[in-house]
């Protein structure tokens, strides 16, 4: 069984990395703010595209009781998820501090949509630390339940 990021996120993932990327060709100080956060962020996504956010995609169906042994499967990425999320969150909190830098440059230079940018990311992750990374987990930790309990 394939577990897909729900779309939403997925397009949100797409929208904030081509917003860097944008930023990232911007000449100067700010140019290499961005390259600073592209460098934390690139791998910090990776691992979020592979196992924080595709158990997410069981959501739906796990809310209308609809549970398939295929399921079991999910508990590789959860397990994986639950043993890193120290990192993930000490990656945040690197990723978090270019931001601010690349915010606070963005502001001197008048670049008022890199400094939003910086703050749709900043509220990103902590989207991600408050729900997205603990709704993964306990994912898990329903399906290990079901299992437990079948």
């Amino acid at each position: 069984m394939e577990f897909k990021i729900p779309y939403p996120l997925k397009v949100e993932h797409e929208e904030l990395h081509n917003m860097l990327s944008k930023a990232t060709k911007e000449p100067g100080e700010i140019g290499d703010a961005a390259k600073t956060v592209a460098k934390l962020l690139h791998p910090h996504f990776i691992k979020e595209e592979e196992y924080a956010l595709p158990p997410l995609g069981l959501l739906r169906d796990l809310a209308q009781g609809k549970m398939t042994p295929a399921m079991e499967k999910v508990l590789d990425l959860t397990d994986k998820l639950k043993m890193e999320l120290d990192l993930m969150l000490e990656e945040h909190k690197s990723i978090v501090a270019a931001l601010e830098k690349l915010s606070a440059t963005a502001k001197k230079a008048n670049k008022v949509e890199y400094v939003e940018f910086a703050k749709a990311l900043i509220l990103h992750a902590q989207t991600e630390e408050e729900v997205s990374y603990p709704t993964a987990i306990l994912i898990g930790e329903y399906i290990k339940e079901k299992i437990r309990l079948s």
